[in-house]
Order: structure tokens, then sequence, then C-alpha cells
């Protein structure tokens, strides 16, 4: 699988302070059947993160990843925050694209409401943009304002939602929007959004299994991942009848 949504790099974000909590991510995300990682850091008005920093860290990482034998490729990118990616040089937003392609991770702020959005939108694709919106299921605004959603990607956009989501991590009505996402086909990719080997872990394929997705895996998580960094046109969207969701198995207790 590829994830184009991770905070795997050390001490350059909110993700693993440490090389050695890069490399036990790292483990985990092998295990659980990653073979490509797009380190995204921030870029925000918190983090000023810039391309030639990430570029020095995915190369030191490489080089750790192959010294401990672990079979795992990282690739350079960036999570753009909406309120920062206009003052960002044209040079520099370049490089801080997903991979070898023309894509960026532009993330949404976790508002109740966003204005601008469609208009930082369209700027980037009149620069030669092609935008990937990270995590719209967790956005208070677009749970208020779904047809938002709705118009960005009749405009061309991606979404990139976060496997967690799915199973309930963050929330039932959090959980509940990305299944009308999905049930909607208004989701292009499942990444991990992964922070650390522990409570933000890797996971992508069991999550889509559990919420009843597991036919999408390959597309969600290979296909257009794969066409992402290569600049390729985006596969369709297989046409195949989705599982029924697991759901946990709840006692039921007899009265006395």
């Amino acid at each position: 699988m590829i994830d184009l949504h991770t905070h795997v790099l050390p001490g350059i974000d909110d993700g693993p302070e440490t090389i050695e909590g890069s490399l036990a991510l790292a483990r985990a995300a092998v295990e659980r059947g990653t073979r490509v990682m797009v380190a995204t850091p921030h870029v925000n008005w918190h983090h000023h993160n810039d391309a030639a920093t990430i570029a020095r860290l995915v190369g030191e990482l490489n080089e750790r990843l192959r010294a401990e034998a672990i079979e795992l490729e990282i690739k350079a990118g960036a999570e753009i925050a909406m309120t920062k990616v206009e003052q960002i040089e044209a040079s520099e937003l370049e490089r801080l694209r997903l991979g070898d392609g023309p894509w960026i991770l532009l993330e949404p702020p976790f508002t109740p409401i966003v204005t601008g959005l469609d208009g930082v939108v369209m700027g980037l694709q009149s620069a030669g943009h092609r935008v990937l919106l990270a995590h719209p299921e967790r956005c208070p605004a677009m749970h208020r304002e779904p047809q938002l959603l709705d118009s960005l990607v009749k405009a061309g956009v991606l979404t990139s939602i976060t496997a967690g989501s799915l199973v309930g991590r963050f929330g039932g009505e959090v959980r509940r929007f990305s299944r009308r996402l999905m049930e909607r086909k208004l989701v292009h990719n499942v990444a991990s959004d992964t922070h650390d080997a522990v409570k933000r872990t890797p996971g992508m394929a069991e999550e889509l299994a559990e919420a009843g997705y597991a036919v999408l895996t390959e597309w969600l998580t290979e296909a257009v991942p794969a066409a992402i960094l290569a600049g390729e046109e985006i596969p369709m969207r297989p046409d195949a009848p989705l599982e029924r969701e697991r759901r946990p198995h709840r006692i039921r207790w007899r009265r006395r």
C-alpha cells in the first residue's frame, strides 16, 4: 500500500520527536502492509517547515531504513494549511507537492465555518497544481455545508480521508459523515495520517475491512495514490458491492 498522508519525519512537527520514533512508526507501517509513505509534515503558522528541510530529513530517514533493513520507502511532500498556502512562494510550493506529481495536500481548518476555500483551490489550479483535500470528514464546516465538498469535487479536487475516521476513532459523528462520503463516492483516497506507532498508528487495510470497504482497498490505497505520485490519470472507482460494516458484538442481558 501507499500511504499519502503521514507525519513520520522526526522533530519537525507533531509526529515522532526522534529518529527512533520514526523507525518504530516505519516498522509498524510495514507490518500493516505499507510499502511507500509520503512524509507530509505540517506547513502552517505554527510549523514553519520548508521543502529543503523536508527533503533532507527524507533522505536521512531513507538511509536509516536501508541500514535497518526496513522495507519502506519515504517520499517527500507536505500538509499545507489553507490559511498558509497563499503566503508560500511559487517555487517553494512546487517543491512541497506530493512525490514527483502535481498534487498538493491541502488542509482545511478545523472550524465550523470556512470562507475562501474555493478561491484558494481555484488559485492553486490556475497555477498548475492539483488539489488533494486532507481529512475533510474531520472539518466541521463540511458537516455544516456538505454541498461545499460536492462543488470542490466537481471542480477536480480529490479527497483523502483518515482510515481511523471510518471506525470511530474521531467520534461517532465523524464516522457517520465518513461513511456518507464513501457511499456518495466522494472519497478518492484513504490514508493513515499517522503520527506515531502507538496512538496514531499507520493502519489502513484493517480499518477499511472493519468498515466494510475491503473491496475498495486496492483502489483507495494503491491505484489512486500511485497515480497521484506519478501525475497520471486517476483510475475509475471499481463498481463492486460493499460489505456490511463489522459492528462490535453486544451482549444482551436478560432481566430477572
